[in-house]
């Protein structure tokens, strides 16, 4: 049995995750027991678990991410943030 790892460890937090998975009415990430997401922690029914993890579930999480997830006290806690990897000695994070 494979399980599922609810969050991926990418520059985006755990805050991140369950804030956009809260946005989605998506329980927060948790770490053990038997349910995980939308249902159990293992993968076993192929079509509703590539549903899940979709390309389009997947653009949908990073999109909203840019936008911190309509949350206005993290947009401006990140204003002014960025990173530009042409002006590397900008980058502030």
């Amino acid at each position: 049995r494979f399980y599922k790892q609810e969050y991926c460890g990418c520059s985006y937090s755990l805050r991140d995750s369950n804030l956009w998975r809260k946005n989605q009415g998506i329980p927060p990430v948790k770490i053990g027991g038997e349910v995980a997401g939308l249902g159990t922690r293992y993968f076993e029914d192929p079509e509703a678990d590539a549903a899940e993890e979709s390309q389009e579930v997947v653009d949908a999480f990073f999109s909203d991410a840019a936008q911190q997830f309509g949350n206005e006290r993290l947009r401006k806690q990140f204003q002014g943030r960025h990173k530009s990897v042409a002006e590397g000695a900008l980058n502030n994070w």
